[in-house]
């Protein structure tokens, strides 16, 4: 009897070991187990606020992911690897050793997911319908404007490698970073996600000429009005369009502001910021954007395709930032049509 409560005892601390041992397995394991009972690590690894909107986007892009006997992980261990790049910028060898797969297999699965994130996830960066944007527009700008702002517009810009081509070299260098970038132009709907982004441009470019020849400005409608920062000089090519833009004030050619300048442009700024809190969020959730070197392969275009691998990610990234805690109260006001059951008739908590 002894014998038999030694190996019983000998049992049950075994058997403890191994659920413990299980515990601290499927913890590191980035298995759908691991993050639907952990939500930090959800927060963490794709800055989404929950399991429940990581599984929403997993079974949009499903269908569409191939696995079968030579699949070295399942559809979503390889959703994973890609959402973990964006989120934290691992390097494609790292992201093999977590996963325990070769360079080539991670590579190969980074680039065809980017293709079908992209596909499945670009139709939610829209330009909303008018009534439902003025419905539920933020009081701060209902006061400032009525309901007429439609976008705040600015650029940011993603360090790059240097081209090898003389060319390439001064079409992509930023006088501003003094680096060599691609440039975005990203417009902000007034309750606080984003409605437009553009195609890369080299970082020499100017924002006008982003803004004119990107096509945001065929979007607009008579009445609408456009807040934008002092560099985008369009007023005209936005009067084209029976619209208006809102910029704050030169002092070039004055020797100070009146106080009527001071207050408007102090309106405008108070508006305006809102784009470059947006900007800050993307970048911070998905620090692929804060690269020091974007490698330049990701600027090529595929044979038969129109957009290049920044691009695709640049979209994805965007998408996934509108799904963030705050902006979601805002699209889901939005889509309601209505801000009485908001408090103080805020249309979105920044």
């Amino acid at each position: 009897m002894k014998d038999i409560e030694k190996m019983e005892d000998v049992l049950r601390q075994n058997t403890t070991e191994l659920a413990d041992l299980h515990s601290k397995k499927l913890d590191t394991n980035f298995c759908q187990d691991s993050f639907e009972k952990n939500e930090d690590k959800t927060k963490f690894y794709k800055g989404l606020p929950n399991f429940l909107v990581l599984l929403q986007i997993f079974e949009l892009c499903e269908p569409y992911i191939t696995y079968g006997p030579m699949s070295v992980l399942s559809k979503f261990e390889q959703f994973m690897l890609v959402l973990i790049r964006l989120r934290l910028n691992l390097p494609l060898k790292d992201l093999a050793f977590r996963f325990k797969i070769s360079l080539s297999s991670a590579s190969r699965i980074w680039h065809k997911l980017i293709d079908i994130l992209y596909e499945r996830l670009e139709f939610q960066i829209e330009w909303p319908e008018r009534h439902v944007l003025h419905a539920t527009m933020p009081m701060s700008f209902r006061e400032a404007f009525g309901n007429k702002v439609a976008v705040i517009v600015d650029c940011f810009e993603v360090f790059i490698e240097r081209p090898s081509n003389l060319l390439a070299q001064a079409q992509t260098w930023s006088n501003y970073t003094h680096h060599h970038t691609v440039k975005f132009l990203i417009g902000v709907a007034p309750q606080g996600y984003v409605t437009y982004i553009s195609c890369a441009w080299g970082g020499r470019v100017s924002n006008k000429q982003v803004t004119l020849e990107s096509g945001l400005l065929k979007n607009l409608l008579p009445g609408d009005i456009i807040l934008a920062d002092r560099g985008f000089s369009i007023g005209d090519s936005v009067g084209f369009y029976c619209a208006s833009l809102q910029t704050p004030a030169f002092t070039k050619g004055k020797k100070q502001l009146s106080a009527c300048e001071v207050a408007e442009t102090r309106k405008i700024a108070s508006l305006r910021i809102h784009v470059e809190r947006i900007i800050g969020l993307v970048r911070r959730k998905y620090q692929i954007l804060q690269s020091r070197a974007m490698p330049i392969e990701h600027m090529a275009t595929k044979p038969g395709e129109a957009l290049a691998l920044i691009d695709k990610i640049v979209v994805i990234c965007c998408v996934l930032s509108n799904f963030s805690e705050s902006i979601q109260q805002g699209i889901q006001v939005l889509n309601f049509g209505c801000i009485s059951s908001l408090p103080n008739k805020e249309a979105v908590v920044y």
